[in-house]
């Protein structure tokens, strides 16, 4: 683990992974309670980011539009508005922590999150949430390419497929075990730097 500057970054512990959706992630709640406690511990170096659907397919492009067509009922229109907000033990901690709202699986691609992190020169991302195999894999693979140094805490991250979570896990763990670190929350929260 290092000492730099860092921060944990939480993908996507939303209601609507949570609760009955067509994309609910059943197991998100055998999760959420180290989630929680890394979030509580460290609020003021937390930033969720929120998976917000658009409005109707037509407001997305290319494949994203296709996505869309197929989950009509998950888009902005016709899904209830509180079920794009974190989960409920999470909603307290803002401020201090914040939030970074995402339309893709990446939230790299605005560029925000990478100009908030060099801006506060932030040399560790601590990673936590959903999906393993999408959203999370997707985080982790983009602060790799910023030279990140990433911790990834194994049992404070969900998918809705078990094989893919595990493949996800045995992907990053070995081909990258260079740039990212799996840990349990147990680990880091006993190693976990200093403000």
């Amino acid at each position: 683990m290092k000492t730099g500057k860092w921060v944990h970054l939480c993908v996507d512990m939303q209601r609507m992974f949570e609760e009955e959706t067509p994309w609910q992630a059943k197991w998100m709640s055998k999760i959420a309670d180290q989630v929680t406690e890394v979030a509580t511990r460290s609020a003021q170096h937390t930033i969720f980011t929120r998976f917000v659907p658009p409005t109707a397919s037509q407001d997305m492009a290319g494949m994203w539009r296709t996505y869309y067509d197929k989950w009509p009922m998950m888009t902005a229109t016709r899904l209830e508005p509180g079920l794009i907000d974190l989960i409920s033990p999470l909603q307290r901690l803002v401020p201090p922590a914040r939030i970074l709202d995402k339309r893709t699986y990446s939230p790299w691609l605005s560029g925000t999150l990478e100009r908030l992190l060099i801006h506060d020169h932030v040399e560790e991302i601590v990673i936590t949430g959903g999906e393993t195999d999408v959203c999370v894999l997707a985080t982790v693979l983009g602060a790799i390419d910023l030279g990140m140094h990433v911790v990834l805490l194994k049992d404070a991250v969900y998918s809705s497929a078990d094989t893919t979570h595990d493949a996800a896990l045995l992907l990053l763990g070995n081909r990258f075990s260079v740039q990212v670190e799996i840990a349990t929350t147990e680990e880091w929260l006993m190693a976990m730097p200093s403000a």
